[in-house]
């Protein structure tokens, strides 16, 4: 049987979604100029930090592609059964977390060609927004086989694994009202940048590492 080439975590949905975003960078480059200085951090009226055009149009499609990077490798991690049980929380996540780069690049091009309308702070808000649903639906969630984090390692026992979501859904509650704050005080395209990053990867990397630490506990 001819194996596939990409696991089955990465879909031909969110391959389109990176591809969207690798076009959105191709117009940028074509109708942004060369010299174009993206503000990335406002103080008062005045932009305090500016960001090359090149510098500021690369953000996006790399958090894509270490996203990307990082479902392949969990693809290979994950058995054929435990593969079974997860992909319908993996999926979607995958297609979240590359739809909020994607949505930054639109933004940073309507803002190279000098549109008034700040697609970027109100991603900051919609992405706040389910930040703060994700950590209410771990901090209340219960054990069960269709529900909660998924790794390629089990959690040890009941009491791990409420730990483990209590932790992570006040993780990601802090992540959402930090983004919502970043937002409401128009904080700059590069803080909210540096936001997004950090909780796209940072909070799954979080959750990953207290359920080791909790199942050598």
């Amino acid at each position: 049987m001819q194996q596939s080439i990409m696991p089955s975590l990465i879909t031909r949905f969110h391959l389109l979604i990176f591809s969207v975003t690798l076009s959105i960078t191709a117009v940028a480059i074509l109708r942004i100029p060369a010299d174009f200085m993206f503000p990335a951090h406002w103080h008062g009226s005045n932009a305090d930090w500016l960001w090359p055009r090149d510098t500021a149009l690369a953000i996006a499609p790399s958090i894509q592609a270490v996203l990307l990077l990082t479902f392949f490798v969990l693809g290979h991690a994950l058995t054929r059964n435990h593969m079974a049980k997860v992909r319908h929380i993996l999926d979607p996540a995958l297609s979240l977390s590359l739809a909020v780069p994607a949505a930054y690049q639109f933004g940073l091009l309507f803002m190279g060609i000098g549109s008034d309308l700040d697609l970027i702070r109100g991603l900051g808000f919609l992405f706040a927004a389910a930040l703060i649903l994700l950590g209410l639906v771990f901090f209340h969630a219960e054990r069960h086989s269709y529900g909660g984090l998924r790794m390629p390692w089990p959690i040890a026992s009941d009491q791990s694994w409420l730990l483990v979501h209590r932790i992570s859904g006040i993780a990601a509650l802090l992540a959402g009202a930090a983004v919502a704050a970043l937002s409401w005080l128009d904080a700059g395209p590069g803080i909210l940048a540096l936001a997004f990053a950090l909780s796209l990867l940072g909070l799954p990397l979080f959750a990953g590492l207290v359920t080791l630490a909790l199942n050598r506990a």
